[in-house]
């Protein structure tokens, strides 16, 4: 089976030996969510299925007119300790536990236990009682003991008893018995078990996230339940699964599904427009994670125009995004390029009916931006996790290195630059002027040859660098690269400082009436 198929929910399978059948005699119910139950204990009342119950569900299953055996009578004891033992009892465990051999067998009889064949578990909404609540008492109640139990317990067991340990499995269980009738095969067993886990290790999971506050247990625990397989990953020979919930960022409004290299893209320009949400009508063009158009203007057409002025040629298959609505007016100019995905809040709808003729062309409406504070990536066998960069300077926080303050123009575009710059692979370099992006180099072995190929791309494109500012995303080690912008005609220059040989750097703007700030942030990226 392929890898990424692995993932993916998989229906019951068809019988393969009637030696693998096990029937469903009996089965005990103890559900949160009732919703959708009610055609699988009217199907189990039709196969004369013997139905053990608790509490709210077993007046939920009477209340459908079907008789139920309460798990009292069962253990002879009540629900004690305010419901939180109801289950936890041999007559329960023993019945789900027994293997279906003859040493087993033969002890359920001597302790009057009758065997279990299918549990029914919906367990106590922890998550969503956190979201709702910070009251403690509240949502230490809603940490449940008996259920969890009962979904390992059969789960372990799964070579004879059928688990379903939640209501999204309620499906699954109702086209099995209308399938099967009261009878399951062994690969049907083993996937709900597999379920089962899933849902176990979650919920355990989310507990844990609960009582490590601060994280003072470093210990990674990652588990998502929503899967989406992508059509291949950064090549088409591997393969690629996006584990997480697009659509509470995005509304995909158009446009073909989504690749690995399309997501990837999408991240980091919506990391980039993060720094713009708030600023004038921003366009920015991503083309492999980085920035190779941007611009804010007053309106968004002028941004569009002058965000793909920057480098049109890197622009042919680019991922484009706007901090502002999409009109009919841009998108007749974007659409006269090849472009992969067009993220904006908002289209119009003469906008749409444009953009929409390019049947592949993926359009989505970015509902929020997204609010993870941690990266995590794979390396080496293990992982390596850090905080979301999300230092944003401001004029406040700056360091003035130079007797030459920055003219207002110019300290808009060295913050215009350091938020840009931010967002390229490093080593990186930003040339800004009037709130464009002129010019940029990244991922580069040098800072010279990142500020050599910055200046090379505005060259190229006819921008003129007299009077642009600078960013870079880490210190100057040497005074090369102010020399080298100098002799560009690139008065301002914003970096993070930290080096030795700063003052060499702060001196040669002195001598040349180049203005120089100092963030103290560096902000690599690699």
């Amino acid at each position: 089976m392929p890898y990424a198929l692995r993932f993916l929910p998989l229906a019951p399978h068809q019988p393969t030996s009637m030696a693998y059948t096990k029937p469903i005699r009996t089965a005990l119910i103890s559900v949160f969510h009732k919703e959708g139950l009610d055609r699988i204990v009217q199907a189990l009342h039709a196969h004369q299925v013997t139905i053990y119950s608790t509490g709210g569900s077993l007046d939920y299953i009477k209340s459908l007119g079907v008789d139920a055996i309460p798990v009292e009578s069962l253990t002879g004891y009540p629900s004690i300790l305010d419901g939180r033992v109801k289950t936890l009892h041999p007559k329960i465990f023993g019945g789900i536990l027994a293997r279906r051999d003859d040493d087993h067998l033969s002890q359920l009889k001597l302790y009057d236990i009758p065997p279990i064949d299918l549990v029914i578990v919906d367990l106590y909404p922890f998550e969503q009682t956190v979201r709702s609540t910070t009251d403690e008492k509240t949502i230490i109640e809603k940490i449940d003991i008996g259920g969890i139990s009962l979904i390992r317990a059969a789960a372990k067991n799964f070579n004879d008893v059928v688990i379903v340990p939640s209501r999204d499995e309620y499906d699954m269980l109702q086209k099995l018995l209308e399938a099967k009738g009261a009878n399951s095969e062994l690969e049907d067993r083993k996937w709900f078990a597999t379920r089962a886990f899933r849902v176990s290790s979650h919920y355990d999971k989310e507990i844990y996230h609960y009582f490590n506050v601060d994280e003072l247990d470093l210990s990674l625990k990652i588990s998502v339940h929503t899967a989406m397989p992508l059509r291949y990953g950064e090549n088409p020979h591997q393969q690629a699964i996006y584990f997480g919930e697009l659509e509470d960022n995005f509304i995909k409004l158009h446009g073909k599904e989504l690749s690995y290299n399309n997501l990837v893209d999408v991240d980091s320009g919506i990391m980039l427009m993060s720094e713009f949400k708030n600023a004038p009508p921003t366009f920015a063009i991503l083309k492999h994670t980085n920035a190779c158009g941007l611009a804010s203007r007053d309106n968004i057409l002028s941004a569009w125009q002058d965000a793909l002025a920057g480098d049109p040629v890197s622009a042919f298959g680019g991922v484009l995004i706007s901090n502002t609505e999409i009109d009919k007016a841009t998108a007749q100019q974007i659409d006269e390029i090849f472009y992969e995905v067009l993220v904006a809040p908002s289209f119009s709808e003469d906008a749409l009916s444009v953009l929409k003729t390019k049947k592949n062309r993926i359009l989505l409406q970015l509902i929020r931006y997204p609010e993870s504070r941690r990266q995590i990536k794979s390396l080496l066998d293990g992982f390596i996790v850090q905080d979301v960069d999300q230092v944003t300077e401001d004029i406040g926080t700056l360091k003035f290195a130079t007797v030459r303050r920055p003219s207002d123009s110019e300290m808009k575009d060295l913050l215009f630059a350091n938020a840009c710059v931010k967002h390229l692979k490093s080593n990186g370099i930003a040339l800004v002027k009037n709130a464009q992006l002129i010019g940029m180099g990244c991922g580069q072995t040098s800072r010279v040859d990142a500020l050599n190929q910055a200046i090379h791309k505005a060259q190229a494109f006819g921008m003129d660098t007299l009077g642009a500012v600078m960013a870079s995303e880490a210190f100057f080690p040497f005074p090369d690269c102010v020399e080298i912008a100098h002799l560009a005609g690139i008065s301002a220059v914003i970096h993070p400082g930290g080096s030795v040989k700063d003052q060499d750097s702060i001196d040669y703007c002195n001598a040349h009436d180049m203005a120089m700030v100092i963030t103290g942030f560096r902000h690599f990226k690699h």
